[in-house]
């Protein structure tokens, strides 16, 4: 998890004061336009309902997801249908992936390539 997600409290950072300081101007230049749209669906990304907790290795596939920009292209109000899209291929179709971040905690080079595959394979909504 934390190699995965070592850059999101930079990124959260970055987004609230980006969102603090778009309040006050309109015009907004591509970058800063992309990190309210990416801090927007990563707060949302990190939602889970009360009493049922994803376990570690599916946070980890889902944080990959928001930190590499597969959901950037995802409508805010479809991020849950993303995430619940994500654990039924993981628990079915996907399981090596969530075994194989389980086993080694970590991710690597090959495994990396794996979940990029993963996410350019599949429909998610």
């Amino acid at each position: 998890m934390k190699q995965v997600a070592g850059s999101l409290k930079l990124e959260l950072a970055q987004y609230r004061e980006v969102e603090a300081f778009a309040q006050f101007g309109s015009d907004l230049d591509a970058s800063t336009q992309h990190t309210l749209n990416r801090g927007a669906r990563l707060i949302e990304l990190l939602k889970q309902k009360q009493y049922t907790p994803i376990p570690v290795e599916y946070q980890v596939v889902i944080v990959y997801a928001g930190m590499n920009g597969f959901l950037d292209k995802i409508a805010i109000s479809d991020i849950f249908k993303f995430e619940e899209t994500i654990l039924t291929l993981l628990k079915s179709k996907y399981k090596d992936l969530s075994d194989e971040i389980k086993k080694s905690q970590k991710i690597s080079p090959e495994l990396d390539k794996k979940l990029k595959n993963f996410f350019s394979s599949e429909k998610f909504i």
